[in-house]
């Protein structure tokens, strides 16, 4: 039963299934990436997923990190240093620039990619501005925090010509590639009903307010957000260097409805994506979304073949991750898991733990192959759009608290008499802040 539940190997998983993987790509080895110049990437959002991504980018060959930009002052020194001291140690002499605004480093001409983690309410606007720049973008999931930014910003992707990539990394994990290809390939029969644990949705505001720090720009971090949103450290976690001290937790702003999605588009963003994967309603959804309430503790998604995804956990540890249930038995998958009803569709090899998830970097290799070659990487923004819609989609449904029926190839509601969830597709952004 342990050898059940433990994952597998990449080298196992590509001697495998390098027969079986139709439709599935695989992540080419790091050495693949040099090229004969040196792609030059800023870093917008310095926070510490931005520290992950500057992690994962700087061990790629050909890759040179050159600015950044963060609202924030002490964090555009820790990159600065940071950066530095990579390329001192490699015995390298590169330039680092930092920039308090956007535009700034969006203005130069030298840059022909950037890499977006910035919070979620900060994402559409900041990558359209991008891409209308003429930048590659490596955008952070979710993709976006409302439907309409998802629909613009896929728009402007088309439109401008660029590549774009979403930080859903699970898609380049062997271990997710392997469960779903089972699942497309039918090893497991019909699919009737998908698991996809996720976690809470988000709640009000509730933190006290704080004095702003000296270097930080409060009004810049709060974008276009039209509610007034006083500054708290939870928010945007404070370090501090010399010796330098990480943020010791991931930045709270998701977890409330003013500013984030909660685990609904934290989470679902990877695992609602995951099911979708598996289902092949990837550039699709759901059609009918229930919410929690009444009864029911978890979010169910309908689609048009009868099959429903819940957000609701396959076991008692609350995993985060997702089961499929077919009609000749089951799979589940989450980082690292990997366990079936057949043991025959397990892998004996137990998983590798390299470092944190977020460090390990085919993802990203496979993001700067697709703009070297300029085609789509692994997850587009039509990927991306339909997977975060998803998730927008099953916040709606509970800030109603009710049924709501969709359209996912018109993305417009049904049967939406009284027009709120309409409303919710978007916001109004506060004067002076604009989404197109």
């Amino acid at each position: 039963m342990e050898e059940m539940k433990n994952g597998w190997s990449r080298r196992q998983f590509l001697g495998a299934s390098a027969t079986s993987l139709a439709g599935i790509a695989v992540m080419p080895a790091l050495a693949g990436c040099q090229a004969d110049h040196d792609l030059k990437i800023g870093f917008i959002g310095l926070g510490r997923q931005g520290m992950f991504l500057l992690d994962g980018f700087l061990q790629i060959p050909g890759v040179k990190a050159v600015a950044a930009c963060d609202v924030y002052g002490i964090k555009r020194k820790r990159f600065k240093q940071r950066v530095t001291a990579f390329y001192t140690k490699a015995g390298k002499s590169v330039e680092v620039e930092t920039y308090e605004k956007y535009g700034d480093l969006l203005s130069r001409e030298d840059i022909k990619a950037v890499v977006i983690a910035v919070p979620d309410h900060s994402h559409a606007y900041i990558a359209i501005a991008a891409l209308k720049a003429g930048k590659d973008v490596y955008l952070e999931k979710p993709m976006t925090f409302t439907i309409k930014e998802g629909q613009e910003l896929k728009k402007a992707v088309r439109e401008n010509g660029r590549i774009f990539g979403l930080g859903s990394q699970q898609r380049s994990d062997p271990n997710f590639q392997y469960a779903v290809n089972l699942v497309q390939t039918g090893a497991i029969g019909k699919i009737s009903k998908v698991n996809a644990y996720v976690g809470a949705p988000p709640k009000p505001y509730d933190l006290p307010e704080q004095p702003i720090p000296a270097d930080l720009n409060w009004d810049l971090w709060l974008g276009p957000l039209p509610t007034p949103i006083h500054y708290n450290s939870e928010l945007d976690p404070i370090i501090s260097l010399d010796p330098e001290v990480k943020e010791k937790t991931w930045g709270g702003w998701r977890w409330y409805k003013e500013m984030g999605g909660g685990f609904t588009t934290d989470w679902g963003a990877h695992m609602f994506d995951i099911a979708q994967w598996g289902l092949g309603m990837d550039r699709n959804g759901p059609v009918e979304i229930s919410p929690i309430g009444d009864g029911t503790e978890y979010i169910s998604y309908t689609y048009a073949n009868g099959i429903v995804m819940t957000s609701e956990p396959f076991d008692e540890k609350k995993t985060k991750g997702v089961k499929f249930y077919g009609e000749k038995g089951w799979i589940e998958v989450s980082r690292g898991y990997f366990n079936a009803s057949d043991p025959k569709l397990i892998p004996a090899a137990k998983p590798k733990s390299d470092g944190p998830y977020e460090t390990k970097i085919p993802h990203q290799v496979n993001f700067v192959e697709a703009v070297r070659n300029h085609k789509d990487p692994a997850v587009p923004v039509e990927i991306g759009h339909s997977s975060a819609t998803v998730c927008n989609l099953g916040n709606i449904a509970c800030d109603l608290k009710r049924t709501i029926k969709w359209n996912p190839q018109t993305e417009t509601f049904i049967d939406d008499t009284d027009g709120a969830a309409t409303k919710k597709l978007h916001y109004e952004y506060r004067a002076g802040w604009k989404l197109v």
